[in-house]
């Protein structure tokens, strides 16, 4: 099945704690159906020091969340949308917003 959010993407987070969040797509994660979103669903890890000599202590990192959770944001319109797919008369599948009918590259 062809991706409808890829890498790069700005979305919308639609549900969870972080409802309402946009923020760009660092990450992909199509087998376990989710994705890395900056600046969205921080988590604390308590991270110990390292012989090398790194430091120990508290690092935030964003965590996956479920592409069911995620909605495209429309570069044309800045607004929310579902994604189609349509072929080109040259033979190429793109990605189309379903409400302004852009295409979306990518």
């Amino acid at each position: 099945m062809a991706a409808r959010i890829r890498k790069g993407d700005r979305v919308l987070v639609i549900s969870g704690s972080d409802k309402g969040k946009r923020g760009e797509v660092t990450q992909v994660l199509p087998k376990l159906n989710r994705a890395v979103v900056e600046g969205v669903a921080i988590t604390v890890k308590h991270q110990k020091a390292d012989r090398m000599g790194e430091q120990g202590g508290l690092v935030r990192r964003e965590r996956a969340i479920d592409l069911s959770n995620l909605k495209l944001i429309d570069p044309q319109s800045d607004q929310p949308t579902r994604v189609g797919f349509r072929i080109l008369e040259d033979g190429r599948k793109v990605r189309v917003a379903k409400k302004t009918g852009a295409l979306i590259e990518s």
